[in-house]
């Protein structure tokens, strides 16, 4: 896994390091997502340019998310599936997305060893990020740094998300298909995340069907296909038994994955689903930029400053404090 590292976009020459991306240069790799990751103006200039740069690499991949309740064993099936999948010749990346640490902004799991097995193959790459507070469960730059994965040739990229619940839906704007990863007994929080996730989830995967457990996770696959069947009708996903530990399911899982990734590049679906994306995307970057300029002016900053004193003794409410900010 290569760890984080700080470009320096005064003395950086893009297309050197556009060229070691598309090379699969491993550092020029990491500097490139560290890149796209920084919320830095000079970076995020440099970033733009960067992925200019490597538009015409990117796109052929796979993108997968991978969400799941806690405990389910999202991690452990993905290093099995990604495996799976360099065996057969084909590069992995995955984007392990982290909770951000509420002081730092760092991501609390970012120094903990992730996917050891995978990370240390040649021809995958593991990057954990920190969400830095972004709902929906990805990193603010998620995109960009999948864009730079398949510009260095990896042909299947995953994107482990935090797990959050409801707003967890937001990474289907990112990828190709959602698999939900869930287990035995999670009947209480799928509940809690239905009508987030299960509406716009493409596969299920049951996981931990492996010796005492398959008789469980086989009938709390059934209990899904009936609950999705009311939720979704016709639309209702796949649903899978897995092991992560033992690969049970597994190979059947990524044959079904591909085939349906295949199917929908064929009929134009795929796409369409892209190109909606983009759209997205546009719509949330100029949001992104108005937020960022709105809170860079001067006497925003100083306005800001005095009404958050006004709101918290209340002698202000917080509708009226924000529509004179609005008005400046």
């Amino acid at each position: 896994m290569s760890p984080p590292e700080a470009p320096a976009p005064g003395g950086l020459d893009v297309e050197a390091l556009a060229r070691g991306v598309v090379a699969r240069e491993r550092r020029a790799l990491a500097r490139a997502v560290t890149l796209v990751e920084s919320a830095l103006p000079a970076h995020q200039r440099s970033a733009e340019r960067l992925l200019a740069a490597l538009a015409g690499h990117a796109g052929g991949a796979l993108r997968l998310g991978v969400s799941g309740v806690p405990g389910a064993g999202k991690s452990t099936l993905i290093e099995t599936l990604g495996l799976h999948v360099l065996e057969r010749g084909q590069g992995v990346a995955v984007l392990a997305i982290d909770p951000s640490s509420a002081v730092s902004g760092g991501s609390v799991l970012g120094d903990k060893t992730r996917m050891q097995r995978v990370a240390l193959h040649e021809r995958a790459f593991v990057r954990p990020s920190p969400s830095a507070g972004t709902l929906g469960g990805v990193a603010r730059r998620t995109r960009e740094a999948m864009l730079v994965c398949e510009a260095a040739g990896f042909e299947v990229v995953l994107v482990e998300t935090v797990g959050v619940g409801q707003s967890e839906h937001a990474v289907s704007a990112l990828v190709d298909a959602l698999l939900l990863v869930t287990l035995a007994g999670a009947g209480d929080e799928l509940q809690g995340i239905k009508r987030g996730i299960l509406e716009v989830v493409d596969f299920v995967a049951v996981n931990k069907a492996d010796g005492d457990g398959v008789r469980r996770a086989e009938r709390a696959a059934a209990e899904l296909r009936s609950a999705l069947h009311v939720l979704r009708g016709a639309a209702a996903p796949p649903i899978h038994t897995v092991s992560a530990i033992d690969g049970r399911g597994v190979p059947e899982l990524w044959a079904a994955l591909r085939a349906d990734h295949a199917a929908r590049r064929a009929s134009g679906e795929l796409a369409r689903r892209r190109a909606r994306q983009e759209r997205e995307r546009l719509r949330a970057l100029v949001r992104d930029g108005i937020e960022r300029r709105f809170f860079e002016r001067a006497e925003v900053v100083a306005e800001l400053s005095r009404l958050e004193l006004e709101v918290e003794a209340g002698r202000v409410g917080a509708a009226e404090a924000a529509r004179r900010l609005l008005e400046l």
